[in-house]
């Protein structure tokens, strides 16, 4: 573990003026919104010490420099509007959070949550009793209690509600947040199991949609505000942990005669339902065409959810399925629910490609109509978890328990170059790039100021020229790198 203590990275980097200064800055948007520059550009990239790193020095200072890719923006064309960028908050992190000292939660806190010292995340996701990522399987009700007079959140209590309400707290007061379940209580299913996939059993489907209402009111009443949740968590995969199986006219006639039904009766109908939270693919546009399609489910539906497990069997990520959703319902909303870098190595806490799969994924999707993205867990220990079945993976942010410290992996700046400039509300702004070379995304915030996002996988400099109206500036992004220009 020597080799990591020495590449462990401190939040405050991302707050860093250089890569040749080791100055500590806690007020780089104040220092920013100060300069008399029109172009701020913000830097990550690999084999330096830029870490969401103001860099304006890698502007060209001569309009006489030659750039191989143009970027030209058209603010005038929007499409979707920005909803937000978080991790879910599960049992996992939660517990892990628990056992590192004042200091270093203090510190965890601001790297995530804080909008000027940290990245700013704004959306948030949270399990309905246990998954994989809980250290044992649990409900909040007592076997066989179908009236749900036992519902209590008394385990709830413990870890994650305290770490929900801090992360609250630092986010300035506000969370986008909302709850999925992975699996009904083993007596509502037909193989009387919590794990293992198996289906809902009709007899249980009113008792089942109580309890997501008996959930909201419960953490509402604890001061946690729920924006939303989705039907199940990944409804398609029957898995060793928490899981059942809902096809798709399975979810439609939940959603249509039980959930949505229940929770405008409770008076939860503000609340915002996400169906599928599932992977890109077939499917996404079935459930889609399915739900959207009828009028009289459609209009419980917020949108659809989906991951990114789709390349599980080595086949590129379905971005187009994304698009086609976006272009048939555009009045729908698509947002990304979970991904993570799977099969956790600790020697790779520092992979860049890891990084680079969540830039790859973070710009596709936006760029093709998602309103939302959320990451997995926000942090786990030096092990992956915990994980009640040994299904270990990374996190932005792991903790070492043993010595008491924070493990920042470039997965963490990647997503920051989004997070921390798009603000909830910009409108996604008409891009057009001239080689493949980058890739790139733009938003336009509320206060008029653009972010455009730019990343590069290749193993060399590349020169490109950002033109916007009258304005045209030469930058130049380092090899496997991710920059964000603020103007």
């Amino acid at each position: 573990m020597k080799a990591i203590n020495r590449i462990l990275i401190a939040p405050i980097l991302v707050l860093q003026l250089s890569c040749s200064s080791s100055k500590v800055v806690d007020n780089t948007t104040v220092s920013a919104s100060k300069s008399n520059k029109k172009v701020q550009v913000y830097t990550t990239a690999e084999n330096t010490n830029l870490r969401l790193s103001l860099s304006n020095n890698l502007i060209s200072t001569t309009q006489q420099t030659i750039s191989t890719v143009s970027i030209v923006i058209d603010a005038a064309k929007t499409d979707q509007t920005f909803l937000g960028i978080g991790g879910a908050i599960t049992d996992a992190s939660a517990e892990v959070f628990a056992k590192l000292s004042p200091k270093k939660q203090k510190e965890f806190l601001t790297a995530y949550y804080d909008k000027s010292k940290g990245i700013g995340y704004s959306l948030a996701r949270t399990n309905i009793h246990s998954c994989d990522f809980s250290s044992e399987s649990y409900t909040y009700v007592s076997e066989g209690d179908k009236e749900l007079k036992t519902f209590n959140i008394d385990h709830d209590k413990k870890y994650r509600i305290p770490l929900l309400k801090q992360a609250i707290e630092t986010a300035g007061g506000k969370l986008t947040l909302f709850v999925s379940p992975w699996s009904p209580p083993a007596f509502m299913k037909d193989n009387n199991d919590i794990l293992h996939g198996g289906v809902l059993l009709p007899e249980f489907a009113q008792s089942w949609a109580n309890y997501y209402a008996k959930f909201i009111k419960a953490y509402e009443k604890e001061g946690i505000p729920v924006w939303g949740l989705t039907i199940q968590n990944e409804p398609m995969a029957k898995q060793r942990w928490e899981s059942c199986i809902y096809t798709p006219e399975a979810e439609r006639d939940f959603l249509k005669n039980f959930l949505g039904p229940t929770l405008e009766k409770e008076g939860l109908g503000s609340k915002n339902i996400i169906i599928w939270d599932h992977n890109r693919g077939d499917q996404l546009e079935t459930r889609a065409n399915l739900v959207f399609s009828d009028p009289e489910v459609s209009k419980y539906a917020w949108g659809i959810g989906f991951h990114w497990y789709e390349t599980w069997r080595g086949g590129p990520p379905q971005f187009q399925s994304v698009a086609n959703v976006h272009k048939d319902f555009p009045n729908k909303n698509l947002i990304f629910t979970e991904g993570c870098v799977e099969k956790f190595d600790a020697t790779k806490f520092q992979f860049w490609g890891n990084a680079e799969r969540y830039g790859l994924n973070m710009i596709n999707d936006f760029n093709n109509g998602t309103v939302g993205w959320t990451d997995w867990n926000i942090l786990l220990d030096q092990n992956g978890g915990p994980n009640h079945v040994g299904n270990f993976c990374f996190a932005p942010i792991h903790a070492d328990t043993s010595k008491d410290e924070l493990i920042f992996t470039p997965m963490y700046y990647y997503i920051g170059h989004l997070s921390k400039f798009i603000q909830p509300n910009a409108k996604r702004i008409n891009q057009t790039i001239s080689d493949q070379t980058l890739l790139s995304t733009s938003f336009k915030n509320a206060d008029g100021k653009i972010a455009t996002i730019v990343m590069n996988q290749s193993d060399k400099n590349v020169v490109y020229s950002l033109v916007n109206n009258t304005l045209k500036t030469i930058i130049t992004i380092p090899p496997h790198a991710m920059q964000t220009i603020v103007y």
